[in-house]
């Protein structure tokens, strides 16, 4: 279908702010008589408060109030705490100060007095899952399966559902040093018959993985502010989200969500940890509450480092058989996850549906659990679980491929999905998959061929070597509701309660309003960014989802309206709805052109006529969001508003190869990125330009993941060694000074009225894989087993050194 939006590029209407620096985050916000409040955090890695003297803080001139753990509410289940009397991690939050300056509350925090108990702790899973090990929480060291992250479902029940778990001396015993035990999993599923799957396979892989942690790294740490007025809480926060994490926020600190005012405009990043609300958001609420006056919470490098979220580790192991062509016959894998410090998200889970997709192997067992660690929380991070297994799993590829004497590309294509593939323990659909294609083109288009034949090449110390990646990542949702308006004016106001994460998807998203409508897009107006300005219940910006879901919303709303103009128009002009068409932002008569009303006349006449017109009667159904949205916009001009009730059916899947060349130097480790390509499935693009900086700017962060961040842990005392950009520090473009480039299949996907599914997430697993394998291959197929790999682990495995860090441990320096 030809459209006129739809896959063109357009200026986002917030870039020039960015570009300029005008832009405001939350920590740019100010008021009058406002305060400045600093954290105070746990010193140690598990402990009990028994008591804390603050006399001498509140002593001090300038200092207007301290909160503590018992001024907030207690949150249920075991997330994350607004503040706490059992910090589970160096850096967990146990008071914030509020007073005239942060010098002052800084000084504050240096005289408080607090008495704790210290705890046992452990920062390394299977250190705790042994006989002699300690649990990371009073209550035991295993949590619930189907824990999720903080925002996206009730966490109440998962406090009765720790345990303690503790292998025996047998499991870790028959494992031995390099391998994972195998013993008591929190889950197991089985699909088809392994036994024979491994019968009928002609190489068999027994392998064990270290994903590590890492910090998300949002450059805009989640400093907020926030003040009262007339009953309701004003709170400026760091939020890739605008509407999904108002519910969450608002039972932080105690108000209904009506009486909440959320601004987040712009965000520097989240990466999944700002996807909902966080409890951190609600400190400067309850300061204002206690204080009447405004308080600024500034959130510091290092702070962001403990609250800031982290992606899960993995200790895993896989058997992997492969027929003689390839194909993979059989797969039994076990994945043991660090939770960190709080019930944390699915990865463990979201990792094996993944294996299940990519590989599609004939036959699949997946057993795992997730353990507890005195460290940050742990979070969804891009891609959580697809892409950490993505870096364990692709270099295992290439092993099998030369054990075969296959192209590494030949044997990704044959297990590569189609649309009929189902996957998980449920064996579920998918809407649609391009990764055939995407590995063809992508092929095609990086000269696969050639750069393959370049494998080896040396040049002194410094070898050649080339890599493919791939990585999925589910990309889509529904059930969500869409807000658009025509105002007296003629303007077509797009209401949306996405978030601005950086990839501008608040605006190509709406778009596809203005496409409905065939309304000029300089006519067109993108609310946003405040609740103020009306905004419909929206799915927060996580998860690939948006593309998909909210393309979804915008053209529910978009055909309601243009349902209203037409009736308007037969009300009006004489007829029947079916009598009319639109187009020129005009109603007009299809046998009879010039009778026609303009949108401003139509938009008039809606206010005329009310009721559902001009939104003095909601349709049913709506989220009470949406419903307060539309009360508000009432009599303002015509509204179309609408929750998507369009057919969904499976799984929409985001999928991604990524394809890579590289120079390695034997002799320091250091390696240079000579090309990559990242190819996407992402059905109808959008955005041309923005999904290019989208692919170029993820594969950075998947350099990252892949050869440089991970969290770093002292086993005796459990303190971090990297809580700086300096000791973790991301790659960036002056890192990477490669031949970037990109390609998207562009074929539709079935089941979005547009075509549209989401990608943010596997363009980075597919690249750090891609390195990864990269760094196998320039090294004659030696493979870690670890992400990241690191300079020093290249040079001890060329020069036949022992690494320093043993097989299957984690959170290493």
């Amino acid at each position: 279908m030809a459209y006129t939006l739809i896959g063109k590029d357009f200026t986002p209407p917030d870039i020039h702010a960015k570009v300029t620096g005008k832009a405001k985050y939350a920590e740019d916000f100010r008021a009058e008589g406002m305060l400045y409040s600093r954290l105070l955090t746990s010193p140690v890695p598990h402990a009990h408060v028994r008591n804390i003297d603050i006399s001498e803080a509140l002593a001090i001139e300038g200092v207007i109030a301290v909160l503590t753990a018992d001024d907030v509410p207690t949150l249920p289940g075991v997330q994350s705490q607004i503040l706490t009397n059992e910090p589970a991690y160096v850096g967990d939050p146990i008071l914030a100060v509020a007073a005239v300056d942060e010098q002052t509350a800084e000084a504050a925090i240096e005289v408080i007095k607090i008495d704790f108990e210290r705890l046992p702790f452990s920062v390394d899973p299977l250190t705790s899952l042994h006989p002699d090990g300690s649990n990371a929480r009073v209550e035991g060291n295993v949590g619930n399966p189907n824990a999720r992250a903080e925002g996206t479902a009730d966490s109440s029940s998962l406090s009765s559902a720790i345990k303690s778990v503790q292998w025996s001396l047998a499991d870790f015993a028959n494992a031995g040093e390099d391998k994972l035990p195998l013993g008591e999993p929190a889950t197991e599923w089985t699909v088809g018959d392994i036994n024979a799957g491994f019968s009928d396979a002609k190489v068999i892989l027994d392998e064990s993985f270290v994903t590590a942690s890492n910090a998300h790294h949002s450059m805009e740490p989640r400093s907020a502010m926030a003040y009262w007025e007339n009953g309701k809480c004003i709170l400026h926060a760091s939020s890739q989200s605008q509407s999904f994490p108002v519910p969450a926020v608002a039972s932080f600190i105690g108000i209904e969500p009506q009486n909440l005012v959320f601004i987040a405009e712009f965000c520097g990043g989240g990466f999944g940890s700002k996807g909902g609300g966080y409890p951190s958001m609600a400190i400067p609420a309850h300061l204002a509450r206690l204080t009447g006056r405004p308080v600024m919470l500034r959130i510091t490098r290092e702070e962001e480092y403990y609250i800031g979220s982290a992606r899960h580790g993995f200790q895993g192991r896989v058997k992997i058989g492969f027929r003689e062509d390839g194909r993979i016959t059989a797969v039994d894998l076990y994945i043991v996850q660090d939770t960190g410090g709080y019930a944390g998200f699915s990865d463990w889970l979201s990792a094996a549906d993944a294996v299940s997709l990519v590989y599609t192997p004939l036959a699949m067992r997946f057993r795992g659990l997730p353990v507890f660690t005195n460290t940050p929380t742990k979070g969804p991070q891009r891609g959580p679980g697809q892409n950490q297994l993505a870096a364990a799993f692709e270099p295992l590829m290439d092993k099998a491929a030369r054990e075969l004497g296959l192209d590494p590309l030949a044997i990704r294509s044959i297990n590569a999905p189609k649309h009929d593939a189902l996957f998980g323990s449920n064996q579920t659909s998918i809407t649609s998959s391009h990764l055939p294609e995407a590995l063809a083109k992508g092929a095609e288009q990086f000269d696969w061929e050639e750069k393959k034949a370049q494998s080896g090449q040396r040049n002194g110390s410094k070898v050649i070597g080339v890599g493919v990646g791939q990585a999925y990542h589910s990309a889509g949702s529904n059930g969500f509701d869409g807000l658009v308006r025509i105002t007296p004016d003629g303007k077509l106001h797009i209401h949306t309660g996405v978030g601005n994460l950086g990839t501008y998807s608040h605006t190509s998203t709406s778009r596809v309003a203005a496409e409905v409508l065939r309304c000029s897009w300089e006519n067109c107006v993108v609310e946003r960014g405040d609740s103020r300005k009306h905004l419909p219940w929206n799915l927060g910006q996580f998860g690939s989802n948006t593309s998909f879901t909210m393309t979804r919303t915008n053209y529910v709303a978009a055909v309601d309206a243009v349902e209203k103009l037409l009736e308007i128009a037969a009300l009006d002009l004489g007829g029947t709805p079916e009598d009319y068409d639109i187009g020129g932002e005009r109603v007009f008569l299809r046998s009879n052109p010039s009778r026609s009303m303009s949108y401003a006349e139509a938009a008039r006449r809606a206010i005329e006529l009310g009721g559902k017109y001009s939104g003095q009667t909601p349709p049913e159904g709506i989220n009470p969001m949406t419903t307060a949205s539309v009360a508000g916009l009432a009599g303002t001009g015509l509204i179309g508003v609408a929750k998507d009730n369009l057919e969904k059916q499976g799984t929409v899947p985001a999928l991604a190869a990524g394809f890579i060349q590289i120079e390695l130097d034997l002799e320091t480790g250091k390696y240079h990125i000579l090309d990559y390509l990242g190819v996407a499935d992402c059905g109808t693009v959008l955005h041309p330009q923005g999904l290019a900086a989208q692919i170029k700017g993820a594969a950075y962060m998947g350099f990252g993941m892949a050869g440089f961040e991970r969290h770093a842990y002292d086993p005796q005392n459990g303190l971090p060694a990297n809580v700086t950009l300096h000791q973790s520090k991301p790659p960036s473009m002056l890192d990477v000074q490669a031949n970037m480039d990109w390609a998207a299949i562009d074929k539709a996907d079935p089941q979005n009225p547009v075509g549209a599914k989401g990608i943010g997430e596997p363009i980075q697993g597919c690249a750090a894989a891609a390195l990864l394998c990269a760094i196998s291959d320039a090294m004659d197929g030696h493979y870690f087993n670890r992400s990241p790999v690191t300079a020093d682990m290249i040079v001890n495995a060329a020069s036949g050194r022992t690494q320093s860090h043993r097989p299957l441990q984690t959170n290493t320096v």
